[in-house]
């Protein structure tokens, strides 16, 4: 595998990290665009595919670092290490800042007991989990079963447990019911209806196969020595995916939220789309303008996710008499008044990836790499 190899996949990881701190820091004040909005409930933005996405680079990531073979207890330690420091991150993070001000100035602690359970690190953590036991324990063969079997699994359970009338809903679906009954109310996203979680267990079930995804076309990129030939398989897979998924979504429609599996079909065969002319881009056309600024994001992926997530909510900590959070505020006041509506919204959530990037550049300085 060359130097380039990994390049191509770091600008892959980089890519959806840059995108994906945009599309998630758009302050208040004015609607974002469309597209840099995640679909109400059916249908699919720009935005759906950013998380999928950076589970389809996590599978990419696997095969390298499953390149030394551990013995089996080491190999299950490192696993269940990496996992459980993965989900408790992610649950700290949304139990930081830890403290709120009260209405007459004081500061308390945050009520760990209405602290939401799963999200997006915790999701992260069981795929990885599951993805790099199927692929320490199964074939090529048993790892594509296995994805047709939770895609097809999670299909029939949501029909088969709940009327037909509520198979699909936001909290009548049996993935709402499981997490209602399992997490409790108060340990669930309270962003949309309530008893409802986006990031639910049962719904971690397809988003596996993403993982799972890109472990295989890991596989392929380290099997094949003739690069163009990679892209083309690559291209042929996403475009077949993308094909099939299109037809599945008539009997179950496109959902990132619900995570259906004819979603989890379409970003995995976006993704190989997409890493197909990355590869095209540094490996066959041997070109590298551009690549350096998402090579800095992928290279500590989760780290700079984090940190954007974390400084996000610092500043929304401090709010002003009418209540608006110091993040909102800039935006407001520094970026609504050059560049009103949405544009305003985009050049703040670009303006703040930048920040983000720039603790990327200065860990490259560093030469600081940190594995969760």
């Amino acid at each position: 595998m060359s130097a380039a190899r990994y390049t191509a996949l770091d600008v892959f990881r980089g890519l959806t990290i840059c995108v994906m701190i945009v599309v998630n820091t758009s302050p208040a004040g004015a609607e974002p665009f469309a597209q840099l909005q995640h679909a109400q409930w059916f249908g699919f933005t720009l935005t759906d595919l950013v998380f999928p996405s950076f589970l389809f680079a996590i599978g990419n990531s696997m095969v390298f670092a499953f390149r030394k073979p551990l013995p089996q207890k080491a190999f299950l330690l490192k696993v269940l290490k990496r996992s459980a420091l993965i989900f408790l991150l992610g649950y700290l993070m949304y139990w930081f800042p830890f403290v709120h001000q009260t209405p007459d100035g004081a500061w308390a602690f945050n009520d760990i007991g209405h602290t939401r359970i799963m999200g997006v690190l915790q999701r992260i953590a069981l795929c990885y989990l599951f993805a790099s036991l199927a692929a320490r324990y199964l074939s090529i063969k048993g790892i594509l079963i296995l994805s047709g079997v939770l895609l097809l699994g999670y299909w029939g359970l949501l029909y088969a447990f709940t009327p037909a009338a509520d198979a699909l809903t936001m909290t009548g679906n049996l993935g709402a019911k499981i997490d209602q009954f399992v997490l409790g109310l108060d340990h669930m996203y309270r962003g949309g209806a309530r008893g409802y979680d986006p990031e639910g267990l049962l719904s971690t079930l397809p988003a596996i196969v993403n993982v799972l995804a890109g472990y295989l076309c890991g596989r392929l990129i380290l099997k094949t020595e003739d690069r163009l030939s990679t892209v083309l398989i690559l291209s042929g897979v996403g475009l077949a995916l993308v094909s099939v998924a299109l037809v599945w979504s008539f009997g179950f429609p496109f959902s990132k939220r619900l995570w259906t599996s004819s979603f989890a079909l379409l970003t995995i065969g976006f993704d190989c789309l997409i890493l197909s002319g990355i590869i095209a881009y540094v490996d066959v056309a041997k070109r590298r303008e551009g690549l350096g600024f998402f090579e800095t994001f992928g290279r500590n992926p989760l780290v700079i996710y984090l940190f954007s997530e974390l400084l996000v909510t610092v500043l929304q900590t401090f709010k002003n008499a009418e209540g608006h959070g110091l993040y909102d505020l800039i935006g407001l006041n520094l970026f609504r008044t050059p560049v009103t509506g949405s544009w305003g919204a985009l050049a703040c959530a670009v303006a703040y990836m930048l920040v983000c990037w720039g603790l990327g550049w200065w860990m490259d300085r560093k030469h600081l790499i940190i594995k969760l």
